[in-house]
């Protein structure tokens, strides 16, 4: 079953966010990552929400999310993500 995770950042050091973010587009297009949407001026439509980016992408089931997402690969970039920005992220089941 595909699953969706959906990320929600706020940035503390843009200059370390884009170094990750480079190394994150990269690797996805190696990995075959599915990035249905990067968005850095989202609408709030409800409710309250302060940050700066969200990022939906899809996986063909949680395992191969959670192998991906838990992998050394990207492990390795993913320091400067949290060094630049503060995130959430869930992953949810689609239909």
């Amino acid at each position: 079953m595909t699953v969706y995770v959906i990320a929600q950042l706020e940035f503390t050091d843009e200059a370390r966010y884009r170094t990750y973010q480079a190394a994150a587009t990269r690797l996805f297009m190696e990995k075959g990552i599915r990035v249905l949407a990067a968005d850095e001026a989202p609408v709030v439509l409800e409710g309250d929400w302060s940050g700066d980016k969200v990022v939906v992408m899809a996986f063909d089931d949680d395992g191969s999310a959670r192998a991906f997402l838990e992998g050394p690969e990207y492990r390795a970039i993913s320091e400067d993500r949290r060094a630049g920005a503060r995130s959430t992220a869930i992953m949810i089941k689609g239909f």
